[in-house]
């Protein structure tokens, strides 16, 4: 008799590391001790000892969350961001056939039900992280497509690629769109094949930060139970 398997949990985020580059002509993130753990012993009793650690850094490093205010002044930051936007949300999978073209069109995305869920696009490009190759030809979506998940009502859109738009397209459609609708953006996920054929919940939380409008998450799946 087969046993019941309970919910699993999928990490969809890539690790950030001191240094690494999430996109060309962002500083990479700085990441060392303020306080080391031999300059602690001074300040504790003998055998106790503590890491107080600092990291500088832009908002958009590693896997990050996009608020409205990203793209608009008076657009809500990561502090007005409601936790209902981005934790929690039924999921769905998109696989986005980018053999034929780096555009992922309004015709790739219809099908599975989006409203009032997670629409995360795979796209397969995470395979390239890490390398010159993530930076050049990336596939994106296009501006109808976004239009498409607004007024279905998509309650947040994330992707495993550089970027939702296309990074030549100075207008920057996607982002207008998505963010102008108050629908949060997730970008670089990794590992969305691991959801395939599964039901799942996705959270992507960023710290509640008055003033910025992106910001890394650690964006994560749970997967239902299975016989």
């Amino acid at each position: 008799m087969k046993g019941v398997r309970g919910p699993r949990l999928i990490d969809l985020s890539h690790t950030v590391r001191h240094g690494m580059t999430t996109y060309r002509g962002l500083p990479g993130p700085v990441v060392r001790d303020h306080l080391s753990r031999r300059e602690s012993r001074e300040h504790y009793a003998e055998g106790t000892e503590f890491q107080v650690g600092m990291i500088e850094m832009v908002g958009n490093t590693g896997t990050y969350l996009d608020t409205p205010f990203h793209r608009f002044e008076d657009g809500g930051d990561l502090a007005a961001l409601p936790l209902e936007k981005v934790a929690d949300l039924e999921g769905v999978l998109v696989e986005a056939d980018v053999g034929s073209g780096r555009a992922i069109s309004r015709e790739a995305l219809a099908g599975p039900e989006v409203s009032g869920r997670a629409v995360l696009i795979r796209t397969g490009w995470d395979q390239h992280w890490g390398t010159d190759g993530y930076f050049e030809g990336h596939p994106f979506l296009t501006g109808d497509a976004a239009a498409y998940l607004a007024e279905a009502g998509a309650a947040l859109v994330g992707i495993d690629s550089l970027n939702v738009d296309d990074t030549e397209d100075g207008t920057r459609p996607v982002h207008t769109t998505l963010l102008g609708r108050g629908i949060p953006i997730v970008e670089h996920l990794t590992g969305l094949e691991r959801l395939r054929g599964h039901r799942f919940r996705f959270s992507a939380v960023p710290v509640k930060v008055a003033g910025l409008g992106s910001f890394p998450v650690r964006a994560f799946a749970i997967v239902a139970g299975e016989e």
